[in-house]
């Protein structure tokens, strides 16, 4: 029997974990608006800004990452060039390579944001929500209720995602963000962490992801949790484990 789905009246709830994609955002804007626009643009983007502090740091990180990958075999491209162009260009080639897997990269993530905000800002770039997102969100605002985002996208990248919405600017409504700095999203460490850093039990919280995976480490940590099964959304098995969530919208509970 599938467990009922925790009740948002109930003062006990006093904070909503929300994951982005396949959650609030459709899977088909991340993987066929923004990450083809990060791999276009990401040569330009460091011709641009190579020497910037915020990049060289990015770098440092990917560095690090490329070295821990050559350690165990998984044949990165790799890094380096006599010249400035070469550098690049083979950065570009690792971090492509990491997009081609999915990685859950931090500087990765990072420069995509980076990038991101660059295709905001000209306008070439606006994101999607679900219809029922900024109705839900301005709802749990009003009921008092914390609401903060964990992705493995970058704390940049969730911002800017928000604030510029075809519904207009969501940050109001959001406590707090959360990326892969606090920890990965299948480590039950992580929510721990953010239960601490939102100054909340973790029974206090309800989690909301497509990902079962998240799911079981957020359980693990204490949170209550809930399985979001959207348009688009890779299958699901039928589970008994979590109560399953089609919308946000005319949902009592959630």
């Amino acid at each position: 029997m599938m467990p009922a789905l925790p009740d948002l009246n109930n003062d006990r709830v006093r904070g909503i974990l929300l994951d982005i994609e396949g959650t609030t955002t459709p899977i088909d804007f991340v993987y066929k608006v923004l990450f083809p626009f990060a791999r276009e643009k990401a040569q330009d983007y460091l011709t641009r800004n190579w020497t910037s502090t915020e990049v060289q740091l990015d770098l440092s990180n990917l560095a690090d990452e490329q070295a821990a990958d050559l350690r165990q075999g998984l044949d990165p491209p790799a890094l380096g060039g006599a010249s400035v162009a070469d550098q690049i260009e083979s950065t570009v080639a690792y971090l492509h390579w990491l997009m081609d897997r999915d990685r859950k990269s931090t500087p990765l993530k990072s420069i995509q944001g980076k990038i991101w905000q660059n295709g905001y800002d000209s306008g070439e770039l606006r994101s999607e929500v679900f219809e029922d997102v900024p109705p839900a969100l301005e709802r749990w605002r009003r009921q008092g209720k914390l609401v903060s985002i964990y992705s493995s996208g970058s704390v940049l990248a969730q911002q800017l995602l928000f604030a510029h919405t075809m519904a207009g600017d969501l940050t109001k409504y959001l406590f707090r963000y959360f990326d892969t700095t606090i920890g990965m999203k299948i480590e039950s460490a992580s929510y721990r962490r953010i239960a601490d850093a939102l100054r909340l039990a973790p029974a206090e919280i309800i989690f909301v992801s497509d990902v079962t995976a998240e799911l079981d480490a957020a359980r693990a940590a204490g949170l209550q949790t809930v399985l979001a099964v959207r348009p688009g959304n890779r299958p699901v098995s039928p589970s008994e484990d979590y109560p399953a969530i089609t919308t946000f919208e005319l949902t009592s509970d959630l």
